[in-house]
């Protein structure tokens, strides 16, 4: 098997993909170009990104896609509704390769905008799996208040511990994002929340593929 292809590596073909709406679903391919990447979304579904408010585009050297939300915010304290602590999305993506390929996800980029009180913490943490897979990896990365600002946290894997998808069969990747706050004891009664994105979407979240060759069958 030749050596792996990492980010952009030798695949030149262009990418034919669009910007996808929240809940709209796609069909599988019917007759996929046999030497391109073409990446399409089946569904974005969850409470952080109700119908119309998540768009999933690729890069045009078809090493990464974004996702843009504008709705995506987890609050606590104060008057919040008690189910606006969590606030999750899940990405289903259909994924085809030129043939003899596979590819994983090396690394992801979340950012977004935090207001925790004193006392107050708040959670982002993402899982990866491919459709029928027991393999799951997760990622935390936590704030605690006080904070009143952007944040940024990056998931990376180490090439030897990616998840590839299996060879020569079609698999949806999923991904499942999540935002939690908790207001703490010190100050209940005022708000702390938590976003992902910001409202006006000049922010998102980036999703790195790896690629390599898959074994002669």
């Amino acid at each position: 098997m030749a050596s792996g292809l990492l980010l952009g590596g030798a695949l030149a073909a262009l990418l034919a993909t669009t910007a996808a709406p929240a809940h709209q679903p796609s069909s599988a391919f019917t007759d996929p170009p046999p030497d391109k990447i073409v990446i399409k979304v089946a569904t974005v579904n969850g409470s952080g990104c109700p119908q119309g408010t998540a768009a999933v585009a690729v890069s045009e050297d078809n090493t990464a896609f974004t996702v843009t939300y504008s709705e995506y915010l987890a609050q606590a304290g104060g008057g919040s509704s008690p189910t606006a602590f969590r606030k999750n999305c899940q990405l289903n993506l259909i994924v085809h390769v030129p043939q003899g390929f596979t590819y994983a996800v090396a690394s992801a980029d979340y950012r977004g905008f935090a207001a925790l009180q004193p006392g107050a913490s708040g959670m982002q943490r993402a899982s990866y799996y491919f459709q029928g897979s027991p393999n799951t990896v997760y990622r935390n990365h936590p704030v605690s208040g006080p904070y009143n600002d952007n944040w940024q946290a990056t998931d990376e894997t180490d090439w030897a511990q990616l998840v590839w998808a299996p060879c020569g069969v079609q698999r949806n990747f999923n991904i499942n994002t999540e935002l939690r706050v908790s207001a703490g004891s010190t100050a209940p009664d005022k708000v702390s929340f938590m976003t992902m994105d910001s409202t006006d979407g000049d922010i998102s979240t980036v999703y790195h593929l790896a690629w390599k060759e898959c074994p002669d069958s």
